[in-house]
């Protein structure tokens, strides 16, 4: 745009891609929700068990903190350009988007047309009635949040790949830290450690990479087969990333429908990594407005109740606690296709490197 280099990370919108959503979007700094406009698409993915919804209520619990919400197909409304229909719409999300967490105040609502092109560069004189920005302008409007390069590396890898003549090279955002050539890495949860050669985004070099860089860098002697998605990089000497035994979390429970009891195993989204891990025991439930405990060891959760739980990973797998390291210290909940479940990280009890 004029004012900033984007980045786009495109989630699919369909429900057998939302792990692949998950993983773009819990490295996103905003979210641009797109809404069918057109008879019966707006009203399918807003329904109960729409995308629209799964995927706004995603966006913020994932810590995406700003929104834009595109109303497309604005061609094929009825009439065309209908600015009755784009009102609906907007009421419409706009209490769902309340609801998960958002303030709609601060959410431009830009109709437009993907395939005509209306008001994604320019003003379209199809929606004359509309005086608000365009896509362009909207994402100018973003606000830059603030990066956390003074807090120890973490870097989890999103892909590994193998480049003739030059070796191993991880990709993935740097989200806390900062990460440099010379610099020597941990990577948890295996205990791998390695010097970085070069950092490079955008195929140029980099001095320094800092939060919200999306970099690939080259490592030392690190066969690619050693290192995953998921796995997260560190500087070995602050704080390096360890194994979770472990951790608790406070959960809230949405679209189960049945009960959650001790020993239910689903898949954790957390950062880039799609793990299963075991709930352990239920510790408490409670409020989840106001935190309140409502009920010690509890035998089940259910739909809409919140509460404390220690997990287990069955797998090797890297958290932290969202209040160290928000982006590795909130996760989501998968089974059955879809989002069961969403929460943050209290504590974390991390293995010995030993063992």
């Amino acid at each position: 745009t004029t004012k900033y280099y984007c980045t786009v990370i495109d989630a699919p919108g369909h429900r057998d891609f939302i792990k692949n959503m998950i993983t773009g979007t819990s490295q996103a700094d905003c979210a641009v929700l797109i809404i069918d406009s057109t008879t019966g698409g707006f009203e399918a993915g807003i329904s109960k068990d729409g995308q629209t919804r799964e995927h706004a209520l995603l966006a913020f619990t994932l810590g995406v903190k700003q929104m834009i919400c595109c109303c497309n197909k604005m061609d094929a409304t009825t009439p065309k350009y209908s600015k009755a229909r784009y009102d609906e719409i907007v009421k419409e999300v706009s209490s769902y988007l309340k609801k998960v967490g958002y303030n709609p105040e601060k959410i431009p609502f830009v109709p437009i047309s993907g395939f005509e092109g209306d008001n994604m560069i320019e003003r379209s004189t199809n929606l004359d009635w509309y005086k608000g920005p365009t896509l362009l302008d909207a994402l100018d409007q973003i606000q830059e949040p603030k990066r956390p390069s003074d807090k120890p590396l973490r870097l989890p890898l999103q892909d590994v790949y193998k480049i003739g003549g030059i070796g191993t090279v991880p990709v993935g955002r740097v989200e806390t830290g900062i990460l440099k050539a010379g610099m020597v890495v941990t990577f948890g949860p295996s205990g791998l450690t390695t010097e970085v050669k070069s950092v490079e985004m955008h195929h140029e070099t980099l001095q320094e990479a800092l939060p919200g860089d999306n970099v690939g860098f080259n490592v030392k002697n690190v066969a690619v087969k050693d290192l995953k998605r998921g796995f997260v990089a560190s500087n070995s000497k602050d704080d390096p990333a360890k194994e979770a035994a472990s951790f608790t979390s406070q959960v809230i429970i949405m679209n189960h429908p049945g009960q959650i009891g001790n020993g239910y195993a689903p898949v954790l989204d957390c950062h880039t990594s799609h793990i299963a891990v075991k709930f352990a025991e239920l510790l408490t439930k409670i409020d989840r407005r106001s935190g309140k405990e409502l009920e010690k060891e509890p035998k089940f959760l259910k739909n809409g109740d919140a509460g404390f739980v220690k997990m287990i990973p069955t797998k090797p797998m890297v958290v932290e606690t969202f209040s160290e390291y928000p982006p590795l210290g909130r996760f989501a909940v998968r089974d059955m296709r879809q989002t069961v479940a969403v929460g943050v990280i209290k504590a974390v009890d991390k293995k010995d490197p030993t063992g």
